[in-house]
């Protein structure tokens, strides 16, 4: 699977929406004109970009995942950078930061997007190493959220999360075996939630870090949630504080 190419039917529209001009070939499955297809087409063409109709196999043979009958050939943007993160953060008063520390499906990243996208999220941070990168599966998974929500990847998550503390952020970690629950953590000012990988949770060093740690309350036999889950639930506590 080539990393120039996004498909599915949102994540496509999600990118000629946002950067038409990245877009250098639309590949549709031949038949696929319904309402769901023709508005893709249409903004396509509106931007000069060339559509190719072809077989379902064709489009089977350029990507690994359900394209849904449509795929973009396309120039991605890379990752933001720590500089790109500091100017973020300089430009809100009150910075909302989510940091994944060791997040590797790249099913995960693509539903964390999506709500981050959602909770009005200023950035996205992982560390370079350890961490998925912004695959064709997390930009479909994404359902657009990959264009719209700055995605920052950096050489040293501890440094960077000491630079946020240093600009004012308050750095509120994820882990199981502290006594403060989400729902009582102050999520209100400048924010940086920090969640950890699935089963390992957060590494050492990032956890001695953070300025305090909550977890989210569970009452059944499962000991743990879905990262992105996880994420969803500590989000939008925050976004409800915030409101």
């Amino acid at each position: 699977m080539n990393a120039d190419l996004v498909f599915g039917i949102h994540a496509v529209e999600a990118f000629l929406q946002r950067a038409p001009q990245d877009v250098l070939e639309l590949f549709v499955m031949k038949d696929r004109d319904d309402k769901r297809m023709q508005p893709i087409i249409q903004l396509a063409r509106q931007n000069g970009v060339s559509v190719q109709f072809c077989n379902r196999k064709t489009l089977d043979d350029m990507v690994s995942g359900q394209h849904q009958g449509v795929v973009a050939k396309a120039r991605l943007q890379s990752s933001g950078t720590e500089a790109d993160l500091a100017a973020i953060v300089a430009a809100k008063d009150k910075p909302f930061i989510l940091i994944l520390d060791g997040v590797t499906d790249p099913h995960n990243l693509g539903a964390i997007l999506r709500s981050a996208d959602a909770a009005g999220v200023h950035a996205v941070v992982a560390p370079k190493d350890r961490s998925v990168k912004l695959t064709s599966v997390v930009r479909k998974v994404a359902c657009g959220a990959a264009e719209s929500v700055p995605f920052i990847t950096v050489t040293n998550l501890a440094r960077t999360l000491r630079e946020l503390q240093d600009a004012g952020v308050w750095i509120v970690g994820t882990a199981g075996e502290t006594d403060t629950l989400v729902y009582d953590a102050d999520l209100k000012g400048p924010l940086a939630l920090v969640l950890g990988a699935e089963g390992e949770g957060l590494r050492r060093l990032t956890r001695e870090t953070c300025d305090s740690l909550v977890k989210i309350p569970m009452f059944g036999a499962v000991s743990s949630l879905n990262v992105s889950v996880a994420a969803g639930i500590c989000l939008f506590e925050a976004v409800r504080q915030r409101s």
